[in-house]
């Protein structure tokens, strides 16, 4: 059951709150036990827990660091990282700075702690949600309710109702997987929980949407309070009605015939934005997936040396050396792994679903402006009806002016969130695979090092009398 309770506490003051821990995930699943769709689009990412570095860092010789980390201005730009890489990522991560860091936080939430619920005619996962919060229109400082998908598309919905010209944080999409049996695994429901996580705390760090009232129910009411507020809100054939008049009116209106360049540079933009970020996560997708079949392929390359040994007795030092090396790149394989699908593809995927939001913004703005034009023309149209059409005129430029403004905050928020994780995961991807490459390089060296050592000692001892 979706239970609620209080716990009192002391107020917080912005560190973040402990308990909760996230599941451990589960390790790399080889192709065959996962096979998604390659014909559907909306292809999720299965996220891992990266690990740490597993050894110490061969030396290297020290190289200039990145040139130009202005964010960019338009994705048709160069690219303003140089190509050549810092005596370490990780100090690079460390000296990178971002304008605009975040102020004291006052509202943490949590996701976790999945649990599957079976009833006669339905079968779905409830997460519980812990919210602490010093805020004062809270009653409490701490709250634990337990929240299923559903729970989140409406409280998507009703943002969308409330600030239509926002831009709300996109939720996990219900894909399909192929060839699977057991709708709800383990990697499933963890990659969901963890964009769950994910959706609501962009919600918290909005500065308008974090104020929400039902964002506030959302996080603290019992099941039975917000299934009564669920109910409160417009039906299914109001908000169906609403969408027909809006798109009629677009259609009647002939479109947008006055929109600000700001916007039309908005559309630009993101036609340019969609193309890339489509692009980026499909083929990271496919170099994620292929990467999987070579740990799988490791995985079974080792062993075989070893098993050798048994029927060479000459050549035992050597297969031995062998299968330890490729051990180490197998385990080299599954942190890049890991690398990736905590630091890369999880991000890439989150932007690909924020286009298709901020797709849905650009034309609620455009209905509004739409509405505001086809009033202007009957204005002119109905003379009779001038007063009355003038306060409706007056009243849409007011609607239009909220939104452009609304819109065009949010975006310039947006935009600089988008660069600052867009920027962080290719230094962590970067560093991910500094790290590998360089762990895989010394193994073989040192194979390789001892090798020669041995052959020149037997060739040595063959010269002999």
């Amino acid at each position: 059951m979706e239970a609620q309770s209080r716990v009192p506490g002391p107020l917080l003051s912005g560190s973040p709150p402990s308990g909760a821990a996230a599941r451990a995930p589960p390790p790399p699943a080889c192709p065959q036990e996962l096979d998604l769709d390659d014909d559907e689009e909306d292809l999720e990412v299965f996220s891992k827990v990266r690990p740490g570095p597993g050894q110490p860092r061969a030396p290297r010789a020290p190289r200039p660091g990145p040139a130009g980390l202005e964010p960019d201005t338009s994705l048709t730009e160069a690219n303003s990282f140089s190509p050549l890489i810092p005596t370490s990522p990780s100090s690079m991560i460390n000296q990178y700075k971002f304008e605009d860091e975040p102020e004291l936080r006052d509202l943490f939430i949590t996701v976790d702690d999945p649990e599957s619920h079976i009833t006669a005619i339905e079968t779905f996962i409830t997460y519980r949600v812990v919210t602490k919060t010093s805020r004062g229109e809270f009653d409490s400082s701490e709250y634990e309710v337990r929240r299923r998908y559903q729970d989140f598309l409406w409280l998507k919905s009703r943002l969308e109702e409330s600030h239509p010209t926002l831009i709300i944080p996109p939720l996990p999409e219900k894909f399909i997987m192929k060839g699977m049996v057991e709708r709800f695994n383990d990697e499933f429901i963890e990659t969901r929980r963890k964009a769950l996580h994910k959706f609501l705390n962009r919600i918290a760090e909005h500065p308008t949407l974090t104020f929400n009232e039902d964002f506030k129910i959302f996080l603290t009411a019992q099941a039975w309070e917000l299934s009564s507020h669920k109910k409160q809100g417009p039906g299914l054939f109001s908000r169906v009605g609403q969408t027909m008049r809006a798109v009629a009116s677009s259609v009647r209106g002939g479109g947008v015939k006055s929109r600000p360049d700001m916007f039309t540079d908005i559309h630009d933009y993101m036609e340019i934005f969609n193309e890339k970020i489509h692009l980026l996560d499909k083929i990271s997708q496919r170099i994620y997936k292929e990467e999987r079949g070579y740990y799988c392929e490791l995985k079974e390359y080792g062993p075989i040396h070893t098993l050798w040994c048994a029927s060479e007795e000459g050549l035992v030092d050597s297969l031995k050396g062998v299968a330890s090396c490729i051990d180490k790149c197998y385990k080299a394989t599954e942190k890049r792994m890991a690398g990736l699908s905590e630091n890369l593809l999880p991000i890439l995927h989150e932007y690909v679903l924020y286009n298709e939001v901020l797709t849905g913004v650009l034309k609620r703005r455009d209905q509004i402006q739409a509405e505001l034009d086809s009033k202007v023309d009957a204005l002119s149209n109905k003379k009779a009806e001038k007063d009355l059409l003038t306060e409706e005129i007056g009243n849409l430029e007011d609607k239009v002016e909220c939104a452009n403004n609304a819109l065009k905050a949010d975006w310039d928020r947006w935009k600089q969130n988008m660069q600052h994780d867009m920027k962080t995961a290719f230094l962590n991807m970067a560093e991910n695979n500094i790290h590998y490459y360089e762990q895989c390089l010394a193994t073989w060296e040192s194979f390789l090092t001892s090798q020669t050592v041995d052959l020149h000692l037997e060739e040595g001892s063959e010269d002999k009398p």
